[in-house]
């Protein structure tokens, strides 16, 4: 009796250890969230989830700048980590709606970052659309509700000044680099 009080004992505690969920890695993309923040996370909540890092408000002095909005998040030791874009201005309960990736750690599950390349990218996930703007074209990825951006002085001279051209992904050099890259909800 005893041995078998014994082992259930200890498969009660093993099981127990097992089960326990591991922290969610703070730098990890996912489609509706990045780290602890997600698509439902309000302004006010941002001080809770960056709780050891430093987030700066953009307080508007007047209504001609009422509209920029951009929320930064910054690491204790200065490096900038994101920058976030509210549904609405000044409002507390606004959603989180945009983010710019800044920090090269953080990283979607098929390892894609603000260090990776066109090619990177193109093995990684299906290309939903190439915007040709005047200075950049905007790759989206729709599986992650990402975008790409790259400077158009990374592209073939051909490509860089017409912008009703419409770009196929096999025109885009695969050593081209991310200049931004941003999360929407």
């Amino acid at each position: 009796m005893k041995n078998f009080l014994f082992a259930l004992t200890i498969s009660a505690i093993l099981l127990s250890s097992c089960a326990k969920d591991k922290a969610p890695d703070p730098f990890l993309i996912e489609k509706h969230h990045i780290g602890l923040l997600t698509d439902s996370t309000q302004v006010k909540d941002l001080d809770a989830i960056f709780s050891n890092d430093s987030v700066v408000r953009y307080i508007a002095g007047d209504e001609f700048a009422g509209s920029v909005n951009t929320i930064e998040v910054f690491e204790k030791g200065g490096k900038k980590l994101l920058d976030l874009s509210p549904k609405e201005a000044l409002d507390s309960t606004s959603v989180i709606t945009s983010v710019r990736i800044i920090d090269e750690r953080y990283k979607t599950e098929k390892n894609i970052s603000k260090l990776s390349t066109f090619k990177d990218i193109k093995e990684a996930y299906k290309i939903s659309k190439i915007d040709n703007l005047i200075n950049s074209i905007v790759v989206s990825i729709n599986e992650i509700n990402a975008s790409f951006t790259i400077d158009k002085k990374e592209l073939p001279a051909s490509l860089r000044f017409d912008m009703d051209m419409t770009i196929d992904p096999i025109q885009i050099p695969e050593k081209a680099k991310i200049k931004f890259f941003m999360v929407h909800w």
